[in-house]
């Protein structure tokens, strides 16, 4: 394939996220001798460190800098992406609250074709890319055929492609501030206020290394005590999914997924959880996946290390037991 893929990173702090190697990696699964070129847009010396970062893993970094980009919109961003973009060059995107504001309009600006939500890329044949979705809260897998010729951008779904944290070298960083802002940044209908940090609980599980998440197939309050057995046997922390913060039975700030916290444990053990992408969009980097779910249809099998058949609430309070007494011995 001869054209150009782009990855736009996200970054915060300083830091590129977790979204960042991921499109790289699926960059290469598109196509295994593309020459990545990573797009980052921002201000001060926290944009460098973001360049620099990543850099190690692609051929060339483009930047924007801007005191207007301190804090970005998609609707202040997407003209100055049409700016530098070829017209004919692959967009990947993450697909995320940011990524599904960005794409779309990004795409008819480019007049390029849109994919959204990707989880696999199956193939590239004659300018056609055959990509895999999710439909159903991921009870099925849909292969969509898309001209991607003319040009395409694409949304990624965080955490479907593996990262590869090697370093690769020094990539080019190459300045693209004066052809993206020709005059001043275009004012907008909307503009940055303030970050409200989320309130975090008693457990901040945001910096837990082994999470005990529980899911609706718990069925009753009262069988939450196992939960919390268990994740002491673990030396862990409980989290869950929507379901129980709905119901009440734990707090906000213990929910994981794209409503809830983004958390990046060693340990991730995914007990009744279903594994729709509004949660596993909250696991971030390479935690060790434990999935316990009685359907084995599930879509949380699809991410987990290791996948386990059964109803919880027979086989948790066995592990808990067994957990205690190799503790104990």
């Amino acid at each position: 394939m001869a054209q150009q893929v782009f990855a736009y990173i996200i970054h915060k702090d300083g830091v590129p996220d977790d979204t960042a190697l991921e499109l790289i990696a699926a960059a290469e699964k598109l196509d295994p001798d593309a020459s990545v070129t990573a797009v980052v847009a921002g201000d001060g010396n926290e944009l460098d460190s973001v360049c620099n970062e990543v850099a190690s893993s692609c051929a060339e970094v483009w930047k924007i800098e801007n005191p207007a980009l301190a804090y970005i919109t998609a609707e202040a961003l997407r003209p100055l992406l049409v700016s530098i973009l070829p017209k004919d060059g692959i967009v990947l995107v993450p697909h995320d609250h940011f990524g599904m504001d960005l794409a779309p309009g990004l795409s008819i600006k480019l007049d390029a074709a849109y994919l959204p939500d990707a989880v696999d890329f199956e193939g590239f044949d004659n300018g056609e890319l055959k990509a895999v979705r999710e439909e159903y809260s991921g009870q099925v897998s849909t292969h969509v055929l898309s001209d991607i010729s003319e040009g395409a951008v694409i949304t990624v779904r965080p955490g479907s492609f593996k990262a590869d944290e090697r370093k690769r070298g020094e990539g080019q960083i190459i300045d693209k501030t004066d052809q993206a802002i020709e005059g001043s940044l275009p004012a907008g209908a909307r503009r940055f206020l303030e970050i409200i940090e989320a309130e975090v609980g008693d457990v901040d599980i945001t910096k837990s290394d082994i999470l005990v998440s529980v899911g609706r197939g718990i069925e009753d309050q009262d069988n939450m005590e196992i939960i919390f057995e268990l994740a002491e046997a673990m030396g862990g922390d409980v989290s869950c999914s929507r379901p129980i913060v709905d119901a009440k039975w734990l707090e906000k700030s213990r929910q994981v997924g794209t409503s809830g916290q983004t958390v990046k444990p060693k340990v991730y053990m995914a007990l009744g959880i279903s594994g729709a992408f509004q949660h596993v969009g909250g696991l971030k980097g390479t935690p060790f996946v434990i999935a316990i779910n009685k359907n084995p249809r599930a879509p949380i099998f699809q991410v987990a290390d290791v996948g386990i058949v059964d109803d919880i609430l027979d086989f948790i309070p066995e592990l808990t037991e067994r957990i205690n007494e190799l503790k104990s011995g």
